[in-house]
């Protein structure tokens, strides 16, 4: 449901059907959780977002609290694509999320109709978009009904705000109700988005992606390199100026210092298959069941080449995953 469709290709990005879905999605999408907000090189994001599309990266993905500060990202992607890219919207996916702390008071946050359908009115203005494609619930909602925020996705496709609905970080039972009420709703889940990495494998684990794969729902996955753990920068220890080593952010030195001896077993490992660490990491994520699209961050245009290169290695033989799995099991 996932593979590779060999007759959709643009020469340089493979793209996969989504699902049982007509939607195709590149192999790799851009990810603007970080590197647009209103406090990065808006210069060099511009120049990301259209290397990327260069080469054949057709899905931007984005939230209503990227930045910082929140909304900066899609404000400032809003401009680049008013700018650059409003004679080829026909030709991009763009997705955004409601869910996690937008602004402050009783309806800032969470999965209320009141939530979720202003967000998504906020989020398009700052995009200056008509509609997104794909818009997500970011999270579950313990005190919403389900039904409440399943109906408010099924809303904003009728307003015509949005062509599909996900759904984030959902827990196995939650997400298996979720998804039959968007069914019966006639708004079928398109798509799944999860972190997921050799590091951080709950959704094969929990059986998400195994259950995905069998409804034939994509399934997303973000943090591929697990914030960076897996691009080689920490193989031996933490460098000044990395994510792990400033104060903010999400990643803490302590989540470095626990991964530690595994990221060198695997950083020898990616060594002898004669590839760079992030390569293996992109590679063994394409290649796991369920998986649609990855989706990576990229703070300069030449990061962003250089993780579009792993595209270019080759599948990892049988043994390689087996080492893999020795290391950081499911």
């Amino acid at each position: 449901m996932h593979s590779a469709d060999p007759d959709r290709y643009d020469g340089r990005m493979p793209y996969r059907r989504c699902g049982d879905s007509g939607l195709l999605l590149p192999e790799i999408s851009l990810g603007c959780w970080h590197n647009f907000g209103h406090v990065d090189d808006q210069h060099e994001a511009r120049a990301i977002l259209r290397r990327a599309f260069d080469r054949g990266v057709t899905h931007f993905d984005l939230a209503n609290n990227y930045g910082p500060p929140p909304g900066s990202a899609e404000e400032n992607v809003g401009r680049f694509l008013a700018e650059d890219f409003a004679c080829h919207r026909d030709e991009l996916i763009i997705s955004s999320k409601a869910g996690h702390l937008m602004w402050s008071g009783p309806y800032g946050e969470f999965g209320s109709r009141k939530h979720l359908l202003s967000s998504l009115d906020q989020s398009l203005r700052r995009l200056r978009l008509d509609y997104v494609d794909i818009f997500y619930s970011h999270c579950p909602d313990p005190g919403t009904p389900l039904e409440e925020t399943m109906a408010a996705l099924a809303t904003a496709v009728r307003q015509g705000k949005a062509l599909y609905v996900g759904l984030s970080k959902y827990p196995l039972k939650r997400l298996k109700r979720a998804v039959r009420l968007l069914a019966e709703l006639g708004t079928p889940c398109l798509i799944y988005q999860p972190p997921y990495s050799i590091l951080d494998r709950w959704p094969e684990s929990k059986g998400i992606h195994e259950w995905l794969d069998e409804k034939g729902i994509g399934s997303i996955v973000f943090s591929p390199l697990a914030q960076g753990m897996l691009t080689g920068k920490y193989l031996d220890g933490i460098p000044g100026g990395s994510r792990a080593g400033r104060p903010e952010g999400f990643l803490q030195t302590a989540q470095v210092e626990e991964q530690q001896e595994r990221l060198r077993q695997l950083g020898d490992l990616a060594a002898d298959a004669g590839m760079p660490l992030h390569h293996l990491a992109l590679r063994w994520v394409l290649q796991k069941k369920g998986v649609t699209s990855a989706l990576i961050g990229a703070r300069t245009v030449a990061q962003l080449d250089d993780s579009l290169d792993a595209l270019h290695r080759p599948l990892l033989e049988k043994d390689l995953l087996a080492r893999i799995d020795e290391i950081a099991p499911a």
